[in-house]
């Protein structure tokens, strides 16, 4: 493994390289457009299922209220929500809600449309290299985040976080990063159970990065910063995190130049590709 650099800086930004029934159809008398949005594809039980997505698009939601967002009959819409957990596109929450499940992080990796999954392997093996920790990038998912893309340290005491898995927005650096630079509304009711404050929020969104030790797991720290898309908004975070007794309770101190070297190569990646189309 390659010694951590002692002293990383921005300047290191240079070194990174660039089963469900198909008997329902269309017909019956359940609501078929929805606030004028129903998309009809002529499939009935596709569109109900695309209906159930679209309504957890905005975050999680219990039963009833895929049924009223959905106007879909109490009996469907379980059905439904309860075959597309059975494949991961819908997972639960720890309050038993309904969210947007990880196999979508996971088809979009397969798929390689998602530009900054395609930026994003390079850049995290740079930070395992000159760091020796763990690295992820996150995204938030209704009111988790989910893992879209890891590099592990290949040996030792190490932070296990793989694709695919659906962390709280309640606690760690990178669920800081997501919730910092949210409109009001939605940081404020984040707060309400969160492991930090308004306060340490306000102090991330000054200097650009977040960090955290013993907060989402005990004897885990972690720094996270920032990945803008093209128009400035915050739609990522980039993270390392592995035990503190080797990052330390202040990892930000060592590390936060990398870190945030790496979100912005990441956003200016994302600003040339959509520049170039």
């Amino acid at each position: 493994m390659t010694s951590p650099s002692a002293n990383p800086n921005e300047n290191d930004l240079n070194s990174y390289a660039s089963p469900v029934s198909t008997s329902e159809s269309a017909g019956n008398t359940e609501n078929s457009d929805i606030e004028g949005k129903a998309i009809h594809s002529g499939v009935g039980v596709l569109d109900k299922t695309v209906r159930i997505l679209d309504a957890l698009e905005t975050g999680p939601a219990t039963l009833g209220q895929l049924v009223s967002s959905t106007g879909l009959a109490r009996p469907t819409a379980h059905r439904l929500a309860i075959a597309l957990e059975r494949h991961r596109f819908v997972l639960r929450d720890a309050h038993g809600r309904f969210v947007l499940g990880s196999r979508f992080a996971e088809l979009a990796a397969a798929a390689g449309e998602d530009r900054l999954l395609t930026a994003a392997g390079p850049i995290l093996q740079t930070l395992l290299d000159r760091t020796g920790e763990s690295a992820q990038i996150f995204r938030r998912q209704g009111e988790q985040r989910v893992c879209i893309s890891a590099v592990e340290r290949s040996s030792g005491l190490r932070d296990s976080i793989p694709v695919g898995a659906m962390l709280s927005m309640e606690a760690g650096s990178a669920a800081q990063i997501l919730l910092a630079w949210e409109d009001s509304d939605r940081m404020h009711r984040g707060l309400l159970h969160a492991k930090f404050t308004a306060a340490k929020l306000a102090a991330v969104r000054k200097r650009g990065w977040a960090e955290s030790s013993s907060e989402r797991e005990q004897g885990v720290s972690s720094i996270s910063a920032p990945i803008r898309n093209a128009s400035g908004n915050v739609i990522a975070a980039i993270s390392i995190s592995g035990p503190t007794q080797r990052l330390t309770s202040t990892p930000g101190r060592h590390f936060a130049p990398l870190v945030m070297a790496a979100g912005k190569y990441l956003s200016d990646s994302l600003v040339k590709a959509s520049n170039n189309n």
